[in-house]
Formats: C-alpha cells, structure tokens, sequence
C-alpha cells in the first residue's frame, strides 16, 4: 500500500508558521514601544511650558524685598516758578471820574447835541437852551452900568470943582469932602454895576450847556422843549479809561492787603480773559453790618471793553516769592521733627530732608529753599508699605529726573 504526503495550505506555510503564544508577546512589545514613543514626543513638544524652578532661597527675597508699582497720582514732579499767595475778592467796577451835569440856570431847551452811548471830549457842546432872557439881562446890567459911570463922572467932575473953591476959600471944607464922598459913592455904584453884567453875562453862556469831561454819555435826563430849573439834571457822563474795582474785604485780612499789590479778576461775558490792576486805596472804616472794607483797586481800560457796573471777581496778590522749586503739601511729612519728602533714585525711596519757605495753601504748593531741586519725583502723597529703602516702579511714560 502506497501513502502520499498531500502538500501543505498556502496560507499556513511550515516555514513561516509562528505558535501563538510568540505571536501575542510581540503584540504586547510593539504596543509598549508605541505607548513610550507617544510620551517622549509630548514631553518634548512641552520643554518649554514646564515651569522653572527657582533658585534657592530667590523666593524669600523677592517677599522680603517687594517692587511697588506706582501711578501717576502717587507721584509729582518737583517744578521751579514763582509762588504766590492770594486773597479772594469781588465786587463792582466803578469809573474812576464820572458827572452829571446839570443846568445852572432856567430855561427851555432848544436842542441835544448828543445821546446815550456816545462819545464826548471836554468842553464839547452837548445842550442849547433858549437864550433870549439872558441877553435882554445882560442888556439892561450894560446901561445900568453906562449910568454908574455917567454919575461917576458927574461927580468926580464936582470933586474937581470943589477942590478949586477950596484952594481959593470960597468953600468950606466939609463941603469939599462932600464932593469927594460922592465920587467913593458913585465909584461903588460903577464896580456893583460891572459885577452885574459879568453875572449876567455868565448866565448867558450857562445856556450852552458843554461837557466837563472827556467821556461816554451814559443817560439823557431832558428832551428838546423841556424846561429846566437851575440844578436839573441834563446829561450823565462816564470816563471808561481808568475804572476802580471796589471789592470788600473782611476786616481779619485787611493787615495783609498793601497798596501797591497787584490783583487779577475775570469779568462775566469775557470768558477766561483776566483783567488786571492795583490796589490803590484803602477804606480807613468798615462797612455797616458786614464788618468788611473796602479796598480800590485801580483798572486801566484804555480799549473801554470794561463797562461801570460789571461784576469781577479775583484775587490780590499778597505775597510773592522767586522762582524756586515747589511741592505738593500732600508730598511733605514730618520725620524726627524735620520736613522730608520721599523721592525716587534709581528705583528706589529715598527720605530727602528740605527747608520749606512760602505756603499756599489754595494751590496746595510750598516753596523748597533748600535740598530739592526741579525735576525731581518725589511721592506726592503717603502710601502704605512704601518706605525709604524700598524698591517702586514708575509709570512709562514717566521721562523726569530720577533723583
């Protein structure tokens, strides 16, 4: 009996066929290496986002030695310019020259030259009253006067009659002195006479009725055709070029006002424009039941922008110092009874001792006359943890001295 061999199934060839067991072993190895491959590749595309860790004991310094970062408001920068001190004030602006003017005799008025608003020159003519009364006086006080002289001719012509008799003794004495009694007489009959006619003459040019000062009419108290009385009123006239500025000041802060002072004021209607001026009197008294006083101060006001009766208000400089270096009052301590300021060198507080001179109090500014100079930061307020020695950190768009 013949036994054949049969051929092996090609997909399990002898050579190539592996137990099972190799097989699931080299799974599980290709699976470790994956798994191994995929956790170095995270742990080098991380590198750069694992956090360093610090140096030894950087940690207890970095607490113990803090930066502060500072802003805008916590800091100054020290500047150099005059500081003065001040005293408000308010009140009306009143023309230094101003006037009424008022006729000085009766009559009726012909004519106004001028009316509110306009501009007059001293001397000009600025009313016409009818004159025809005035002249007819001025008529009769001129032959009163002719009279007097005729008498006084007469007798002075007398007088030398008589003096002739006298010399040759035809008259007596008394009746010479009689003579000459009559000439004083008529003498004073002639001087009453002439003063009459300058009166009257006078009245005659009291009807044109001329402005007594350069000006702008402020108010045309009569019309043409009106009848006048001797002291009415005619025309008001103002001088804008020179103006004083009448503000009352409490009695307590009047040692500090001089004459002399300057002062500046903004008037309403003008803005932001400042007028300014001189204290150039003082009220000796107070005024009734405000216990204020006045003090004047003079405004020149050639342009006449300024009007009489506009409300300013100001201030008078009562004191004024040099150009030195200034400090917010918010900035200055007091340290073992001296004045210091905190300020910024190199990154760090440093406690600066200054001399402080000129306060004010209003600006919040005081005038450094020593250990400061402009430019410098300094704190311009107290901060708490921030000490001298400590490190801070300035805002960036801080390009002043640091120190």
């Amino acid at each position: 009996m013949k036994i054949e061999t049969l051929p092996l199934s090609p997909a399990e060839p002898a050579e190539t066929k592996v137990p099972r067991k190799r097989r699931r072993a080299g799974a599980i190895a290709l699976a470790v290496l994956i798994l191994v491959a995929a956790a170095g590749g995270y742990a080098w595309t991380h590198r750069d986002a694992a956090p360093a860790k610090p140096a030894p004991g950087a940690a207890a310094r970095a607490e113990k030695d803090p930066v502060h970062e500072l802003s805008k408001r916590d800091i100054a920068v020290v500047e150099a310019r005059p500081l003065a001190v001040t005293l408000p004030l308010s009140g009306s602006l009143i023309p230094l020259a101003q006037a009424t003017v008022k006729s000085k005799v009766s009559g009726v008025v012909l004519a106004t030259t001028v009316q509110e608003g306009m501009k007059v020159s001293a001397g000009q003519v600025i009313a016409r009253m009818d004159d025809a009364e005035a002249r007819a006086r001025v008529a009769q006080q001129q032959a009163l006067l002719a009279d007097a002289n005729a008498r006084l001719a007469l007798a002075k012509k007398n007088q030398a009659n008589s003096a002739a008799l006298l010399q040759q003794k035809y008259i007596a004495q008394s009746a010479y002195d009689t003579t000459s009694n009559a000439v004083d007489l008529a003498q004073a009959a002639v001087d009453a006479a002439r003063a009459q006619l300058d009166l009257t003459r006078i009245a005659l040019a009291d009807t044109v009725i001329r402005a007594p000062l350069s000006g702008v009419v402020s108010k045309r108290h009569v019309q043409a055709g009106e009848k006048l009385a001797p002291d009415s009123p005619v025309f008001s006239i103002v001088d804008l070029q020179r103006l004083t500025l009448d503000a009352q000041v409490p009695a307590s802060d009047i040692p500090r006002v001089k004459v002399g002072q300057e002062a500046q004021f903004r008037v309403d209607g003008f803005g932001e424009r400042a007028f300014a001026g001189k204290v150039v009197r003082i009220n000796p008294s107070t005024e009734a039941g405000s216990r204020a006083m006045l003090v004047y101060i003079g405004v020149d006001n050639p342009g006449g922008l300024l009007r009489a009766g506009m409300f300013a208000k100001g201030a008078v400089t009562t004191e004024k110092s040099e150009a030195r270096a200034l400090l917010p009052l918010s900035a200055v301590r007091k340290e073992k009874e001296q004045d210091v300021v905190y300020r910024i060198d190199g990154g760090k507080v440093v406690a600066q001792p200054v001399k402080l001179g000129l306060r004010n109090p209003d600006e919040g500014l005081v005038e450094a006359l020593d250990g400061i100079q402009a430019g410098t930061i300094v704190l311009a307020l107290p901060l708490d943890g921030v000490k001298p020695g400590h490190r801070v950190k300035l805002p960036a768009d801080s390009t002043a001295k640091k120190g």
